[in-house]
């Protein structure tokens, strides 16, 4: 897996001897910890405000995530909870708490209750939240963190928690509460009680519904666009998707996921220019195979001569993968450099048997038949790849630099 990773990563043929002489190291350099957050408690008795305590726990969870390589999704977190019977936003014990987190092997957890104070003679609700992080595998407290403020504010609380518990995870990264703030504007009361509902709601038509109103709300909404972007794009109304998905802020966690979606809308609808634009500014920051790839193919696409480049770098990060050697000869073979062509594709038959595509196209650069005018924009062999996970390079990436930022 771990070779498998390192391609991914760049490292084509890494050696067996790196690897036995890293893996001590790494142990040395204690490497980032799995870090597990935990729906907020509701300590009213109205369930109706049970979004309160999921919001501070998607708040965290982003700005974390945004920062840390390790840390648990909201997923696997809920399914863990179900198989143990643990009713989400009620208080919770702290040998519960130690008793999730070691089930999902998180070393790190941060837990949190969420009081809601209703005002008197009028005034509006406040707030006072609580949370603790733990030491899962040591079985000892690490701090405490109490912020408080009006209801009205919760995107403001909910930042200064997260700056708070940030700091005590990285203190020696952490910019500054000002600049973390400001990177970070207020959301409103409703547009955020919205999109988390969104986030909690189970079918299509619920979600789009709520996440429509909270960027309705507030147009400037990262995380709502964000969301509408991806189900738009799932319904393969990729025009609608490329708009919302544009709006994504830089400093918002899902920002290189709204950046590779975007150029695949824009792939899908034939901006080829815009697409490239797209992969070219996410491959600065995570120089994955498929975004590489991606990249490459929306650059052949609009006949960029770069986009040989590119496609080669993808094959050299993952050999294995018969498309990347595909498209890589495909560029060669359109430049008119058939000898370079014939090896990478036979790479890809070799990987990928009875590939008709492949077959032809290596036939064409043996006997030197130059394609005509059109013929391969018409046919669209170029193989553009769907799936992007970050998550094993950021992981390996603080492997090697623990002391790294994202």
């Amino acid at each position: 897996m771990l070779c498998g990773v390192l391609r991914r990563l760049g490292f084509p043929f890494f050696p067996v001897l790196f690897l036995m002489v890293l893996a001590p190291l790494w142990g040395a350099a204690n490497p980032p910890e799995n870090v597990l957050i935990l729906p907020f408690s509701n300590l009213s008795a109205n369930h109706n405000l049970d979004w309160v305590g999921e919001s501070f726990a998607v708040s965290v969870f982003q700005s974390l995530s945004g920062e840390l390589p390790f840390v648990v999704q909201p997923e696997d977190r809920d399914s863990a909870m179900r198989q143990m019977n643990v009713r989400k936003y009620a208080p919770l014990t702290r040998a519960s708490v130690i008793e999730i987190a070691v089930n999902l092997d998180a070393v790190l957890v941060v837990s949190g209750s969420v009081e809601v104070i209703p005002g008197a003679n009028g005034a509006r609700d406040g707030l006072r939240v609580r949370a603790q992080l733990y030491n899962a595998r040591k079985l000892r407290h690490i701090k405490d963190f109490e912020v408080s403020g009006k209801m009205d504010d919760l995107s403001l609380v909910q930042a200064h928690l997260a700056w708070q518990i940030l700091s005590a995870l990285r203190p020696e990264t952490v910019p500054t509460e000002s600049e973390y703030l400001a990177v970070r504007p207020p959301v409103r009361l409703d547009a955020i009680e919205r999109y988390v509902r969104g986030l909690i709601a189970t079918s299509y038509d619920q979600k789009f519904k709520l996440f429509t109103a909270a960027a309705r709300l507030q147009p400037d909404y990262s995380a709502a666009c964000y969301e509408l972007g991806s189900l738009y794009y799932s319904r393969h109304e990729y025009r609608s998707a490329a708009e919302w998905l544009a709006r994504v802020a830089s400093a918002d966690a899902h920002f290189h996921q709204s950046l590779f979606r975007l150029g695949l809308a824009h792939y899908h609808t034939g901006d080829y220019k815009l697409s490239a634009e797209a992969f070219e500014k996410l491959s600065q920051a995570i120089s994955l195979s498929e975004v590489l790839n991606n990249l490459g193919v929306a650059q052949l696409r609009s006949g960029d001569p770069q986009s040989a480049g590119n496609l080669q770098k993808a094959t050299e990060g993952d050999p294995a993968d018969p498309d990347y050697s595909f498209n890589a000869g495909l560029a060669l073979y359109r430049k008119g450099d058939f000898d370079a062509a014939i090896p990478l594709l036979e790479s890809s038959l070799t990987h990928k048997p009875g590939d008709e595509a492949a077959s032809r196209l290596l036939d064409k650069c043996k006997r030197k038949e130059a394609a005509r005018p059109g013929e391969l924009k018409a046919e669209a062999l170029e193989r553009i790849k769907e799936n992007y996970d970050e998550t094993a390079w950021l992981q390996l990436k603080a492997l090697i630099d623990p002391e790294g930022r994202k």
